[in-house]
C-alpha cells in the first residue's frame, strides 16, 4: 500500500492499564492495531478480534509481546452474533476479566453514484459497522463491571457525510446514536460509553477502498493538510479506556486535522 501506517506509541508507558483486559475488533491492522499495541505498553492484555488477514494479526501479537504483554487472536465475522459471543467467551476463558471493549472493526466501499450502490454492499457494510457494534455489546455486557469502557470507533463523516461513502457514513451516523443511547442507559452502573470519530486517517483500508486518484489526494483537504497516522488516532482510545475519562460518558473526541465538528 505504498507508505506503511505508523502504528509505534510515542511515549513510554505509565501503567495506566495495568491488570486490565481490553477486547479490540480489528485489532490486526489501522487504529485497531494502534490502539491494541498503545495499550499493551500501557499494561493491558488483550483481545485482537480480526476478519481475515492472519499475517497482520499475527504481526500485531508480535507487537504487543514486544511491549511485554499478550494478546488472543479470533479469527470471525463480527456481523455474526454467535461469533461475537463466541469471541467473548474465549475471552473470559482466557483471560478471566473484561474491562474495555473497543468496538473498532468497520468496512467501506466507495462507489461515485448513490444509484450504484448495490443491496449487498449495503448490507454488508451495515452489518460489519454497526450490526457488529451492537452484536459485539450485547456479548461483552454480562461480563462488564462498574468501571468498564465501552469505546466506539465512529467518524467524521457522521457529521459531514461523505458523497462517495453513503452507506458506511450512514452507518458511523448509527454508531454515534448508538453510544449515546447506551451512555445513558449504562451510566447508573458506573460503564462508561464513549467514542472517537477519527477524520481521513492513513490505513489500510485507504487504498483497498478508493480510486487510485482519490487516495492521492487522501487527507489534503483537511485544515492540517495531511492525513493522520494510526498512532495519532490511539492515545484518544487510551484517555478513555484509562482513569483519565472518569467523568465522561457519551462523549466523542474528534482527532480528525482541524476539521471544526458541532452539534
Amino acid at each position: 500500500m505504498g507508505t506503511q501506517p505508523d502504528y509505534a506509541p510515542r511515549y513510554p508507558g505509565s501503567g495506566r492499564l495495568k491488570e486490565k483486559v481490553a477486547l479490540i475488533t480489528g485489532g490486526d491492522s489501522g487504529i485497531g492495531r494502534a490502539t491494541a499495541i498503545l495499550y499493551a505498553r500501557e499494561g493491558a492484555r488483550l483481545g485482537i478480534l480480526y476478519h481475515s488477514n492472519t499475517e497482520d494479526a499475527e504481526e500485531a501479537r508480535a507487537e504487543i509481546e514486544q511491549e511485554g504483554s499478550e494478546a488472543l487472536l479470533i479469527k470471525g465475522d463480527i456481523g455474526d452474533k454467535a461469533f461475537c459471543e463466541d469471541a467473548v467467551a474465549q475471552m473470559i476463558d482466557r483471560f478471566g476479566q473484561l474491562d474495555v471493549l473497543v468496538s473498532n472493526a468497520g468496512e467501506q466501499h466507495a462507489v461515485d453514484a448513490p444509484e450504484n450502490i448495490e443491496k449487498e454492499q449495503i448490507e454488508r457494510t451495515f452489518r460489519t459497522n454497526i450490526f457488529g457494534t451492537i452484536f459485539i455489546t450485547q456479548a461483552a455486557l454480562p461480563h462488564l463491571e462498574r468501571g468498564a469502557r465501552i469505546i466506539c470507533v465512529t467518524s467524521v463523516t457522521a457529521w459531514k457525510g461523505q458523497d462517495m461513502l453513503i452507506d458506511y457514513a450512514s452507518t458511523k451516523g448509527a454508531i454515534l446514536s448508538f453510544l449515546r443511547a447506551m451512555s445513558s442507559k449504562l451510566a447508573p452502573e458506573g460503564i462508561l460509553v464513549n467514542g472517537v470519530a477519527p477524520g481521513p486517517i492513513w490505513t489500510p483500508l485507504i487504498p483497498a477502498s478508493f480510486p487510485e486518484e482519490a487516495v492521492e489526494d487522501f487527507g489534503k483537504s483537511a485544515p492540517l493538510g495531511r492525513p493522520g497516522q494510526p498512532n495519532e488516532v490511539a492515545p484518544a482510545l487510551l484517555f478513555l479506556a484509562c482513569a483519565d475519562s472518569s467523568y465522561m460518558t457519551g462523549q466523542v473526541l474528534h482527532p480528525n486535522g482541524g476539521e471544526l465538528i458541532g452539534g
